[in-house]
C-alpha cells in the first residue's frame, strides 16, 4: 500500500479510481465521490444507507465555471457565487444533462456550492471536478463536526479520511433555490434570508410543493440515538429533565443556560453565542450517545440570525421517527 507525506494525492487517487473520501469543509465533513462516475456515487449512497432519490451537493473548485453544471445561471446566481462563495451556501439550478441522475436524485436541478475550507479547496483544485458529497454519516444520523466522528460513524468501512480539525461553522449550507423565477430557501444555515435578500434586492418566495427535493429536509433527520425533547424555553427545558430524570430516564440537559443542573441529569451544555452553539451542537448531540442518554432535553435558541438554522436542526433531531 501506498503511504503519502501528502493526502491529497492519496486522496485524488481514490477519487479517479471510483472511491470515496471523507473530507473537512467549512460546514460539516463530507463524503465525497467524483460527481460524475455514476458508480463511485452510489458507493455513497450504499455506505450512507441513504435513499437514491434524495439528491447530494456537488462541492466545486473555486475556478469551476458555473456553465458546466448549470444550463440556466440567472444573475442573482452569480451576484450571490461572487459574495458568499467559498462558503456554506448552496445554489440550486437547472442541471446540465452530464450531471448524473444519482446525483441530483432524477430531478431536473442540481445542487451547487464552493466550500470555504483549506484543505478541501485544496483536494478540489487538485481533482479538478466536482466531488458529490452529502455528510460523512448514515442516514438520518448527526452530522460530523470532526474526523474522529466520520471514523466512529463508519468504524472498519470507513473511507480514507482527510483531517482538517473541527468545523468552523458546524451546521449544513444554506439551501437556496434559485431554479424557478421566485427564489426559495429550502435549507437554513448560516447565510440568513436577509443576507440573501439584501444581495439579490428582492424577497424570497414562500415554499411550495414542487419545490426541489434538497439533502436534510426530511421531518426526522440530525438525530442522535436519545430520544429529544425541544423545550419552549429554559423554565420548561429544566422541569421537563428533572421529571424524565425523577422517572429513571438517563436524561441530559442540551442549551445554554445558567446555574446548576437538576440532580441525575447530564450536562451538554451550549456557549452563549448562537455561532459557538452551532460549532459544537452536533459534537453534543454525539456526547449524549458516549453517554448512553436515553433522552435529550434541548432548550431553543434565540429564532434569529444562525439559531434559525439551530432551531431547524433541533426540531428535525425531535421529530418522530
Amino acid at each position: 500500500m501506498k503511504t503519502w507525506a501528502d493526502p491529497i494525492p492519496a486522496a485524488v487517487e481514490r477519487l479517479r479510481a471510483g472511491g470515496l473520501v471523507a473530507f473537512p469543509t467549512e460546514t460539516v465533513y463530507g463524503l465525497g465521490a467524483d460527481a460524475l462516475d455514476p458508480a463511485a456515487v452510489a458507493a455513497i449512497f450504499r455506505l450512507k444507507g441513504r435513499p437514491a432519490d434524495h439528491p447530494l451537493i456537488v462541492h466545486l473548485p473555486r475556478s469551476a465555471p458555473l456553465e458546466d453544471w448549470a444550463r440556466e445561471i440567472p444573475e442573482a446566481a452569480r451576484d450571490l457565487a461572487g459574495r458568499f462563495w467559498p462558503g456554506p451556501l448552496t445554489l440550486v439550478l437547472a442541471r446540465r444533462p452530464r450531471v448524473p441522475d444519482a446525483v441530483t436524485g432524477g430531478q431536473d436541478t442540481v445542487a451547487l456550492r464552493v466550500p470555504d475550507h483549506p484543505l478541501a479547496l485544496e483536494l478540489l483544485a487538485a481533482f479538478g471536478s466536482g466531488i458529490a458529497a452529502p455528510s460523512a454519516n448514515r442516514f438520518g444520523r448527526v452530522s460530523p463536526t470532526r474526523a474522529e466522528h466520520v471514523r466512529a460513524e463508519f468504524g472498519a468501512a470507513a473511507p480514507l479520511i482527510l483531517d482538517g480539525g473541527p468545523c468552523r461553522v458546524g451546521l449544513e449550507s444554506t439551501i437556496l433555490d434559485l431554479s424557478d423565477a421566485a427564489p426559495r430557501l429550502l435549507r437554513p444555515g448560516a447565510v440568513g434570508a436577509r443576507e440573501l435578500e439584501g444581495v439579490m434586492g428582492r424577497p424570497l418566495a414562500a415554499e411550495v410543493a414542487g419545490a426541489p427535493r434538497t439533502p436534510g429536509a426530511l421531518p426526522a433527520h440530525y438525530a442522535p440515538r436519545a430520544r429529544v425533547i425541544l423545550a419552549a424555553g429554559a423554565g420548561e427545558g429544566l422541569a421537563r429533565a428533572r421529571a424524565e430524570a425523577a422517572r429513571g430516564a438517563r436524561v441530559g440537559l442540551l442549551g445554554a443556560w445558567q446555574g446548576a443542573l437538576p440532580a441525575g441529569v447530564a450536562d451538554l451544555r451550549l456557549p452563549a453565542a448562537p455561532d459557538a452553539q452551532a460549532r459544537v451542537l452536533y459534537d453534543r448531540l454525539r456526547q449524549a450517545d458516549r453517554l448512553g442518554l436515553e433522552v435529550v432535553v434541548a432548550l431553543p435558541p434565540p429564532a434569529e440570525g444562525i439559531g434559525v438554522a439551530l432551531l431547524d436542526r433541533l426540531r428535525r433531531a425531535a421529530a418522530k421517527r
